[in-house]
C-alpha cells in the first residue's frame, strides 16, 4: 500500500515545477522503505487497510477539515472508524471531523491557522511546501485556499499514518506527505510558498535550517515561519538547559528582533512579524485522542507565565518574508 502513495506523487509532479525531484526522491524513498521503517509500520498499514470505504456527502477544507457526516454511514461503521483511528493515537494536530467523528486533538491547530492565514499571500494555484507538517492539518487548510499542490515533509511515520488515515476519506491527488526532513529534500527552488510552523526551535542549527527553507523557494516566493520566541532585543536568544516545558529537543529561542536579523542576514526580504501570541492551556491540552500530559503539566503550577523549569512560558510568533 505504501508504495502506491508515493507513486501517485511521482505521477502528479512529472509535468510540474517539481519534476526535477524525480531525479533523486524515488531512490531516497526506496531506501527509506527498505531500511528505515518503524517497527509498527506494517501493523499500521494493515489497520489503514481496514478503514471502510465511504462516500462523504460533505468535503470542507475551507474553514475546517471535515469529510462526510454521521448520516453517510451506519452506526456500526462509525464505531468501526473510531476504533481504527484510535489505534493511531496520540493525535496531536487537528481537529478533524470524519463522518460525525470529532477527532479532538491536543492542539487547536485551527486557532493557529486563523492567526496565520490573514497575513499571507493568496495560495491560489501555488505550489506549497509545509516543513514539519505533523499529521497534515494545516496542509488541508492550505488546500482549502485553492493551492495547486500541497506537499508536506515530516519524518515521523506515525504522522504519515495519521495523514493517510484522513486522506482515505478524501483521496485528493493534490496533497501528499513525504516521510523526510527538509535536509533530505532536493534544493530546486521550486515552491511558491513554504511554511514551517513549530520546527525552528527543534533544530541545533537554526541558521542552516532557515537556509534550507530558503533553498526550497523560488525567487520571490514567500516563507511563513511560526516558532517559539522570547521577549528581548536583537541580541536576545535563550538556549534552554536539559529541557524547556519538559521538551528535551529544544535548542534556541530567539527574540523576534533577533530572528528577523537572522533572516535578513540570510538574504530574506521584507521580513516582518505579523502575529505574536501566548500559548494557552485551552489551545494545547489533553483530550480523549491525546490522553497523556500536555501544556498545563509543563507550566509552573503557581505561575503560568513560567515553564516548570522557570523559563518564560511559550510565546509564539509568525514571521513572513520573501526570498
Amino acid at each position: 500500500m505504501s508504495v502506491s502513495w508515493f507513486n501517485q506523487f511521482y505521477k502528479e509532479i512529472a509535468e510540474s515545477p517539481l519534476s526535477a525531484w524525480l531525479e533523486s526522491l524515488p531512490g531516497q524513498i526506496a531506501i527509506w522503505q527498505k531500511e528505515q521503517l518503524h517497527g509498527d509500520f506494517n501493523k499500521w498499514v494493515k489497520l489503514l487497510g481496514k478503514l471502510p470505504k465511504t462516500e462523504p456527502s460533505v468535503i470542507n477544507t475551507k474553514d475546517k477539515v471535515e469529510f462526510g457526516t454521521a448520516d453517510d454511514v451506519s452506526e456500526y461503521t462509525q464505531k468501526q472508524i473510531v476504533g481504527l483511528l484510535k489505534q493511531f493515537m496520540p493525535w496531536r494536530k487537528g481537529p478533524f471531523n470524519v463522518h460525525g467523528i470529532h477527532i479532538d486533538t491536543e492542539w487547536r491547530s485551527d486557532w493557529k491557522w486563523d492567526r496565520v492565514q490573514p497575513h499571507i499571500q493568496s495560495l491560489e494555484n501555488r505550489y506549497v511546501l509545509d516543513v514539519g507538517c505533523g499529521s497534515g492539518y494545516h496542509m488541508w487548510r492550505m488546500l482549502g485556499e485553492n493551492a495547486k499542490m500541497v506537499v508536506g515533509a515530516d519524518p515521523s511515520q506515525l504522522f504519515l499514518m495519521q495523514f493517510q488515515a484522513i486522506k482515505h476519506f478524501n483521496p485528493d491527488p493534490r496533497i501528499h506527505l513525504l516521510p523526510v526532513g527538509v535536509e533530505q529534500l532536493p534544493e530546486k527552488n521550486a515552491f511558491d510558498t513554504v511554511f514551517s510552523m513549530g520546527v525552528l526551535y527543534h533544530r541545533k542549527s537554526p541558521l542552516d535550517f532557515l537556509q534550507q527553507l530558503k533553498n526550497q523557494l523560488r525567487p520571490g516566493g514567500e516563507l511563513v515561519l511560526e516558532t517559539l520566541v522570547v521577549e528581548g532585543d536583537e541580541n536576545t536568544v535563550l538556549m534552554a538547559g536539559d529541557r524547556y516545558a519538559q521538551m528535551r529537543n529544544v535548542w534556541f529561542l530567539p527574540s523576534t528582533d533577533a530572528l528577523c536579523l537572522w533572516m535578513t542576514r540570510l538574504g530574506f526580504k521584507h521580513v516582518r512579524v505579523v502575529d505574536l501570541a501566548k500559548t494557552t492551556i485551552e489551545e494545547q491540552r489533553a483530550t480523549q485522542w491525546m490522553d497523556s500530559q500536555s501544556l498545563v503539566d509543563f507550566l509552573d503550577p503557581n505561575d503560568h507565565t513560567k515553564t516548570i523549569e522557570g523559563y518564560p512560558a511559550p510565546l509564539r510568533a509568525v514571521i513572513v518574508a520573501e526570498r
